[in-house]
């Protein structure tokens, strides 16, 4: 029966086994030591490969190592080769400051990654089963996963040069517990899978019996639900994947999202889409990321605001300003900037660009923001390049009184982000000339010349 089981959900995956060499994880519990008779079984007629590999994370001492003796002793009584690495994971914990289970899981799958080259071996077979993905997948939504990891447990999944695949995820543990029983494997149990501690144990024990006792399929149900997920996550990927590239702009460190446009998406796909910049900032995703952050984006991206800010885990930085929202990880601290010039000369900005300054006698186009002339006569040296300071005004061109820089910024639709480190010139006293790009002073008026005239070039 549960042959059978196995043979057709293979078959439904289009996974054959026929000449494959596979390395099969096993810890000497019943899922693992029952994938790896089965296969054993089946290593004649589908002329297998077979090799074990077993890693004892040294968490509960001579009676974990003794676990790894069991497991070479049944390898060695059916022929089947046999790795095993002993990984001081409690140590790992501490220098690094992980969590037990991320830490283990670490160390575990970086051994099969190099098993996997060392022996030449095509795939890694795993026990993970049908009540395993119950609890995956019920610990997902009760956590606020979003998007592919709702999905649980995959059937396939890359490892390094090799790959994952799961052939028990159709069978229930009781279904496993009953092969075991059958061919008397006598499984070492770890005691730490009955511990209330673990969140997964929770579901284990109160919420998976409940469940099969209003289906005993429930499991069959639930990884039919995970693979038509995975199937609609990876097709709708595909689509925000394509809509995202004309709406966004990366660099290594930061990525600017056009909101307009963005917001004329389809709504499944602007959620995917959030989650996709989030997925190429972060190198590993924090534990305590959730579907509430992605809310809490929308809520600055919709709101009629124009700016607004929000602090992630590890460094993130979000911020809208207009019609743009920048994601920038680890953003750079800006410190306001000082620069006198003496005369003609080069002021390299922080920020990127410059400010270019050399003496001028031709006519001059007052209407160009990006260039702006100095009657030296009248202002004297040092002109100062400075980044701006509370209260900072100056007078516009054309228009009398004063404005305040801060108005001038949020007139120009200047990104929050930028106005602490654009470039501001003024005199030796203090008097604001010009702010690159965006205003002028009536320093000087239309048409007026003069002998010793400082011509500047703002170039970003």
């Amino acid at each position: 029966m549960i042959e059978q089981k196995v043979k057709s959900f293979l078959e439904r995956h289009s996974f054959p086994l026929k000449g494959k060499r596979i390395a099969v994880g096993v810890s000497g519990g019943p899922d693992s030591l029952a994938l790896l008779h089965f296969l054993w079984e089946w290593q004649e007629h589908f002329d297998l490969h077979l090799m074990a590999l077993h890693m004892d994370h040294m968490f509960r001492g001579e009676e974990s190592y003794q676990e790894a003796l069991f497991v070479q002793n049944f390898c060695q009584e059916r022929n089947i080769p046999f790795e095993m690495f002993r990984s001081n994971v409690p140590r790992y914990i501490k220098e690094t400051g992980k969590n037990p289970q991320l830490a283990a899981r670490e160390r575990r799958y970086s051994f099969f990654e190099e098993m996997i080259i060392k022996h030449d071996l095509q795939c890694l077979a795993l026990g993970h089963h049908g009540d395993d993905q119950i609890e995956t997948v019920l610990m997902r939504l009760t956590r606020g996963s979003t998007g592919k990891a709702r999905a649980g447990i995959p059937f396939t999944r890359k490892l390094g040069k090799g790959m994952i695949f799961r052939p028990f995820l159709c069978l229930s543990r009781k279904e496993i517990e009953e092969y075991c029983e059958l061919h008397q494997l006598e499984p070492r149990r770890d005691p730490s899978n009955m511990k209330e501690v673990y969140s997964r144990n929770r579901f284990r024990g109160s919420v998976l019996p409940f469940l099969h006792q209003e289906n005993p399929l429930v499991h069959e149900h639930f990884q039919r639900f995970s693979e038509e997920l995975e199937s609609d996550e990876h097709y709708l990927a595909e689509l925000t994947g394509a809509k995202m590239n004309k709406v966004m702009k990366k660099t290594e460190e930061e990525v600017t999202l056009d909101i307009g446009p963005f917001l004329e998406m389809p709504m499944p796909l602007q959620r995917r889409g959030i989650k996709l910049i989030l997925n190429y900032l972060y190198e590993e995703h924090p534990s305590s990321l959730s579907a509430v952050h992605i809310e809490s984006i929308f809520s600055i991206i919709r709101n009629p605001h124009p700016s607004g800010t929000l602090d992630f885990p590890n460094g993130l930085k979000i911020t809208r300003s207009y019609g743009n929202c920048f994601f920038q990880l680890h953003p750079a601290e800006w410190k306001p900037f000082y620069v006198e010039l003496h005369g003609p000369g080069l002021v390299q900005l922080p920020g990127g660009g410059r400010i270019e300054a050399f003496w001028q006698s031709e006519p001059f186009d007052p209407v160009d923001t990006g260039s702006f002339l100095v009657d030296v006569r009248e202002t004297g040296f040092p002109l100062i390049v400075r980044t701006r300071k509370p209260g900072d005004r100056m007078t516009l061109k054309g228009m009398a009184g004063t404005k305040k820089l801060k108005d001038i910024f949020i007139d120009k639709k200047i990104p929050v982000s930028e106005r602490d480190r654009w470039p501001v010139v003024t005199d030796r006293n203090g008097r604001i000339l010009w702010l690159p790009g965006l205003k002028k002073s009536s320093h000087l008026p239309d048409g007026a010349e003069t002998e010793e005239v400082i011509k500047l070039i703002y170039r970003q």
